[in-house]
């Protein structure tokens, strides 16, 4: 089977690109060794620079069709009782929005299967060869391959590439279960994360309700030995620490799914190796905790698949490719810094030193200016690269065709020239990647152009010429 780009793993990190190179009319062919879809939820949320991702390209109002709104929450610091507010970063979608993983992965998965593109499950990789070329995998060759599958990449581990970085140091379970009885210290409504958090008997538990009479527990033992990460997670275990923290009156129903995780961290040196490419989980992987691993995972997709697009059409100018690297590298290993200082405060097994940092960074998260700072941090909405302009703002715009706003003109994962001062700039020579629209703003704008991405590559305030512009992003 020949094809353009493989990609392997069928998480959100590899369906987003997968979607995003089949937008940009890039075959492509998904592999996944898992012969199923799991169903567990893991990550309970998407954070709003996810969401505006998703609303870039249209996938976030059809993911959420039938799902119930349900009450709205700022994010959270390491579980700290502040919501994060996001609402000063100008965007539509302020809040966490909860959807479960499972949810995203199996809406992005029918999309690709919906529009033919192979998605192959129970495809293990044992060998991969590349040259100057092309990269083969079995009987399937392609110009490039994406490694998105996981913290135990099998293509990094093929490849050779060291994943430097510390072994975790704890050892937690997160899992999806119903409950037989229940005591009235359990959750049973939506509340700010933080609300969530109780430890008694040796035990700490995050309970909190998913839908449908399904609970979502992450929990540990204060002191022990850590079991090791493949060990499986048993119905008894889980029972003994609902009961534990819960009272006896709390019992577990059914076990649905269970998995382990740590607060291992870890990052690729490059995301480049050849023509082989790294994203999501294979590039870096920390403690999960606020919904950071899916929103990088999805930036990782958004960012990379419309310049191999270009690459697999010819007209990527140099150095687009490893700009992937370049941007995206810095953003997980802040990231993983966060990460690090969250493992700290919310380490449940606390000290009288660890208490302190807690109530002090309360007492900052109160302040407007920490709040704001961390509320970017932790949402995405603060990230810009080097040389670049920040996201473009989600405007409501007035064209000659009707009221549109920003998002619905990016939904072909083109470049955009948004022009509105109504001065004329000619695009003839980039019109087959880049789409031009005069619109008005009641806000106080300028002529922008927008990478596929959302962020903003050039500005009638900017130094540089507006040709020079297209010409280093878009051939």
């Amino acid at each position: 089977m020949k094809t353009e780009v493989i990609v392997v793993g069928a998480g959100p990190t590899g369906l987003m690109l997968a979607n995003e190179l089949t937008l940009a009319g890039v075959p492509v062919v998904v592999l996944e060794k898992r012969p199923t879809r799991s169903t567990q939820s893991r990550a309970g949320a998407i954070q709003p620079r996810t969401a505006e991702v998703l609303d870039l390209r249209g996938l976030l109002d059809p993911l959420l069709d039938g799902v119930p709104p349900g009450a709205e929450f700022g994010g959270h610091f390491a579980g700290l009782p502040v919501e994060l507010d996001c609402r000063p970063w100008r965007t539509r979608h302020p809040y966490p929005v909860r959807i479960p993983q499972a949810q995203l992965e199996a809406f992005l998965e029918q999309r690709l299967i919906d529009r033919g593109v192979p998605v192959l499950r129970g495809s293990e990789v044992s060998a991969i060869e590349q040259d100057s070329d092309g990269v083969t995998v079995g009987d399937i060759r392609g110009r490039y391959l994406v490694a998105c599958d996981g913290g135990h990449s099998t293509v990094r581990k093929l490849l050779g590439v060291p994943f430097p970085g510390t072994a975790g140091t704890m050892s937690s379970a997160v899992a999806d279960l119903t409950l037989a009885s229940r005591s009235d210290t359990v959750p049973t409504a939506s509340a700010h994360f933080s609300q969530y958090f109780k430890s008694a008997n040796g035990y700490f538990t995050v309970l909190h309700p998913i839908q449908g009479g399904l609970y979502r527990m992450i929990f540990g033992k204060l002191a022990s030995d850590r079991p090791d990460r493949e060990t499986p997670v048993t119905a008894a275990e889980v029972d003994e620490a609902l009961q534990a923290v819960y009272g006896p009156e709390t019992r577990l129903g059914e076990l649905r799914e269970a998995s382990r995780f740590s607060d291992a961290t870890r990052q690729l040196e490059r995301y480049r190796e050849g023509r082989v490419f790294f994203a999501g989980d294979a590039a870096h992987i920390h403690l999960p905790i606020g919904g950071q691993g899916v929103n990088l995972g999805i930036q990782d997709a958004v960012n990379l698949g419309w310049k191999l697009a270009a690459a697999v059409h010819n007209w990527a100018p140099e150095g687009l490719l490893d700009s992937y690297h370049t941007e995206r590298h810095p953003v997980a290993a802040r990231v993983l810094r966060t990460t690090r200082a969250q493992g700290v405060i919310v380490n449940p097994d606390q000290n009288e030193s660890v208490a302190a940092v807690r109530d002090m960074f309360t007492d900052l998260l109160q302040l407007p200016e920490t709040n704001y700072y961390i509320s970017g941090l932790m949402s995405g909405l603060d990230t810009q690269y080097a040389g670049l302009g920040p996201r473009m703002i989600d405007l409501d715009l007035t064209t000659p065709d009707g009221p549109t706003r920003v998002s619905q003109l990016l939904r072909s994962g083109r470049g955009l020239l948004l022009s509105l001062d109504d001065t004329p700039r000619s695009i003839d020579r980039w019109s087959d990647r880049v789409d031009h629209v005069i619109a008005k703003a009641d806000d106080d704008a300028t002529t922008v152009l927008i990478r596929p991405d959302g962020y903003i590559a050039w500005s009638a305030t900017d130094d540089e010429p507006f040709d020079a512009a297209l010409t280093r992003w878009f051939g």
